[in-house]
């Protein structure tokens, strides 16, 4: 069942039933397993469960219901019958407004554990209320949290796509070619430089698929799909061990269903 999330800054002043609680130590998750499933702690507060949070920051509602990310000591006794697991790890495993939810929250944590101070005159920070927003009191700086936007690329030729792989996949593992965008480039520039740099051909007729969020650690994956024009495959060693035509009909170990190359892969076999 699909629910739905309105953001917000200012918590509710009068917190009249339990909440979610994203509550992370460094960049793992404390939830409940219950067999192959995972629960986010529904809680009036955290002190229930005998912790107490350095920070939390307000998110919003779901469903009308308040939801919280914070951050907790780094040597926190974690309570019984929880455990501490990374975003990747809980993927299938939690509801998937949950987890989208989770992704928001260690962003927002993380963003607010590292703006406490100005990062030109090192003055303390302070919230701003009705923003997601720190502002300095003293040089007046204001920070918002920041995305790093990246690009990834399907590049057909005819029924077959090519695949590559980084040294850092898991063993057998393809995927697409993918990178962040620079200072001044269009999201299709980047996409040409990308494939130039990191494999030597030329693409075409680029065209929009869709984004994900992508919390590892704070970007925004923008997916496109082109067209193969010319050239030879030519590896950059230094960003790929291996790049090579596939057909979709013999296809290597693919990145998992969480993440948009593997939307773009599923597109791009079940239409051609």
């Amino acid at each position: 069942m699909h629910r739905t999330f309105i953001p917000g800054i200012a918590p509710p002043e009068v917190q009249a039933e339990p909440a979610w609680w994203f509550a992370f130590v460094g960049n793992k998750l404390l939830i409940r397993r219950q067999g192959t499933l995972s629960q986010i702690p529904n809680l009036m507060s955290l002190a229930e469960i005998g912790l107490v949070p350095v920070r939390s920051q307000f998110l919003g509602t779901l469903d009308n219901q308040p939801c919280y990310s914070a951050e907790l000591p780094k040597d926190t006794i974690v309570p019984k019958g929880m455990t501490l697991l990374g975003l990747r790890e809980l993927y299938g495993t939690l509801d998937e407004d949950l987890f989208t939810l989770s992704g928001r929250a260690i962003q927002i944590m993380e963003w607010d554990r590292t703006h406490q101070y100005c990062g030109y005159c090192a003055t303390l920070t302070t919230q701003l209320p009705n923003e997601r927003a720190k502002r300095c009191p003293n040089c007046r700086l204001v920070n918002y949290p920041r995305l790093s936007p990246a690009v990834i690329v399907l590049i057909s030729r005819g029924e077959e796509l090519l695949l590559a792989r980084a040294s850092r996949f898991p063993r057998g593992m393809y995927g697409l070619i993918a990178g962040f965008v620079e200072p001044g480039e269009s999201l299709e520039e980047t996409i040409v430089r990308e494939v130039r740099e990191e494999v030597g051909i030329e693409i075409e007729d680029i065209r929009y698929f869709g984004s994900q969020p992508w919390p590892f650690p704070n970007s925004l994956m923008i997916g496109f799909t082109a067209t193969y024009a010319s050239g030879d495959i030519a590896i950059n060693p230094q960003e790929l061990e291996d790049a090579a035509w596939f057909s979709k009909h013999n296809l290597p170990q693919l990145p998992p269903k969480l993440s948009i190359a593997r939307k773009l892969l599923d597109w791009f076999i079940s239409t051609q």
